[in-house]
């Protein structure tokens, strides 16, 4: 069993930056991969990045580029750094754990960009 706890949302104008933080219950280095999704209002939830116990990171296209993810061993936490942020980058922000075969999810963190 993993908790995952999201924080760092909130509102931002356009263009500027926003860093979410996820704080695991148990060392990250333990799980397959940590991810960061965003589900928008009346779409689907999608992957925006994930960086592997390897160290191995993807990112969805709409984010390269402007989008960073990285952990922190010693705090079990995983980090997604956002630039040059779009009003259509709004959306909840979920953290994810997958520990084959479990997936774990954070609460969500709402992020709105908008002027």
């Amino acid at each position: 069993q993993v908790q995952l706890v999201e924080s760092g949302g909130g509102w931002v104008q356009p263009g500027g930056s926003l860093r979410l933080s996820c704080a695991a219950s148990r060392t990250i280095f333990s799980i397959n991969a940590m991810g960061w999704y965003r589900q928008a209002a009346g779409k689907q939830r999608e992957l925006v990045a994930r960086i592997t116990s390897g160290g191995s990171t993807h990112y969805a296209d709409s984010v390269k580029g402007r989008f960073t993810i990285s952990r922190d061993k010693a705090k079990n936490t995983v980090y997604l750094q956002m630039n040059s942020l779009k009003p259509e980058d709004t959306a909840v922000y979920y953290c994810n754990g997958l520990q084959l075969p479990y997936d774990y999810w954070g609460q969500g963190t709402q992020v709105t960009v908008s002027s």
